[in-house]
């Protein structure tokens, strides 16, 4: 059986957290983490391919997406859209 590549672009938050840096993606509520920007990035690239590898293998592609909020469209699987990321202030009981 062929495999064949898809691509979606995904809105990925890139944070620092001391010395690491954390990859994640609201649109599949999944993250990663690198001792670099650029190994955060490379990790991320290769979760999402064994996210989806795994999705696919268990039959379960339609129903996870579907939960996350991901639209199909024709044959095209879309994820939902990130309008913004800003910084609010809000008061929690202490």
């Amino acid at each position: 059986m062929r495999k064949t590549n898809r691509e979606f672009k995904l809105s990925v938050s890139f944070l620092r957290e001391g010395r690491k840096y954390i990859a994640y993606s609201p649109a599949l509520d999944l993250s990663t983490s690198g001792k670099s920007y650029n190994e955060a990035k490379k990790r991320f690239e290769e979760i999402v391919a064994v996210f989806f590898e795994e999705l696919v293998q268990k039959g379960t592609l339609e129903e996870v997406l579907l939960g996350l909020g991901w639209r199909r469209f024709q044959a095209r699987w879309n994820p939902p859209i990130v309008i913004s990321q800003e910084c609010q202030t809000v008061k929690v009981p202490a």
